[in-house]
């Protein structure tokens, strides 16, 4: 942490590259109250020509909560905070780890909704997500009186039906029989617009391959398709064992990797178990132009 501050006196800002399953992130070391990132760097950060290019910005933070050994923050690509991300928590869990804060198996981060119960695996790490909130008034959804198996809305002459759950952050699901030909960059964009969802949302494309096994793939707002999607894959197991399709143990496959989600009952939080791997560390220069 003392080396942190030193470089950031210095206008040098240290960082690590990592990345969960392929989601990719720009981690900052902000312990000791350093200041956050403004919308501006974040988006110079994560430009994949002219910065060090990433999905999302992760900050770790002093703890909010007694026993918690950090908390983390989440900026989008463009620049707009996030809640939640799954990818992202286990990246800082081994961030943690690595930087010698996190000594124990167990151990519990402070989200930007809450905190989170994080074990240590041989392969990666497994965090407790949280119990999901199906009310439309928490994910928020608007239009609807009550939780809905599958929701229906017209858009642009069509019928889009589709799940919806928060998971700490807005996530809407669809079911498709091709994974490979969802369309995103249609059906997606539409949904994420719509004034249904007034802070937008996650979308997410599955197929169901078996109770045991899905193929997943997520628009994230403010960020676009990515290849893996932590809290999407929790959103997108929870929904699919609420309608009984699936099992409370399943495989989610993303472009970017495997995911395994775990739900034992409905008022127990979700479990999600998958891999964090640290790429290269860089410095950002402060006076450069952003």
């Amino acid at each position: 942490m003392a080396e942190a501050r030193a470089a950031r006196r210095s206008g040098r800002l240290p960082f690590s590259k990592m990345h969960g399953a392929g989601n990719d992130f720009v981690v900052l070391d902000l312990r000791g109250n350093a200041a956050a990132p403004d919308a501006a760097l974040c988006r110079a950060l994560a430009d994949r020509h002219t910065g060090v290019g990433c999905d999302q910005i992760l900050t770790v933070e002093d703890p909010r909560e007694a026993g918690s050994v950090a908390s983390y923050r989440i900026w989008n690509a463009d620049g707009s905070p996030s809640q939640q991300c799954g990818n992202g928590a286990r990246c800082i869990a081994a961030w943690l780890v690595r930087d010698g804060a996190a000594g124990d198996p167990e151990f519990t981060l402070d989200s930007p909704v809450g905190s989170h119960a994080v074990t240590r695996l041989a392969d990666g790490f497994q965090v407790a997500m949280g119990v999901p909130e199906f009310d439309p008034e928490r994910i928020p959804l608007r239009g609807f009186d009550g939780p809905r198996d599958t929701y229906v809305l017209g858009v642009r002459g069509s019928i889009i039906g589709f799940g919806a759950v928060s998971m700490g952050n807005p996530h809407a699901l669809v079911e498709v029989d091709d994974i490979d030909r969802a369309p995103l960059e249609t059906t997606g964009v539409v949904l994420q617009q719509h004034e249904g969802f007034p802070e937008s949302a996650n979308i997410g494309f599955v197929q169901v391959e078996s109770r045991q096994r899905i193929r997943l793939r997520v628009l994230e707002r403010g960020v676009g398709e990515t290849l893996a999607c932590g809290s999407g894959a929790c959103a997108a197991a929870a929904i699919l064992m609420r309608r009984g399709r699936i099992g409370r143990e399943v495989s989610v496959v993303l472009p970017g990797g495997t995911l395994q989600i775990g739900w034992a009952a409905e008022d127990a939080p979700v479990t999600m178990a998958g891999p964090a791997t640290f790429v290269f560390e860089g410095e950002w220069l402060h006076d450069r132009d952003h």
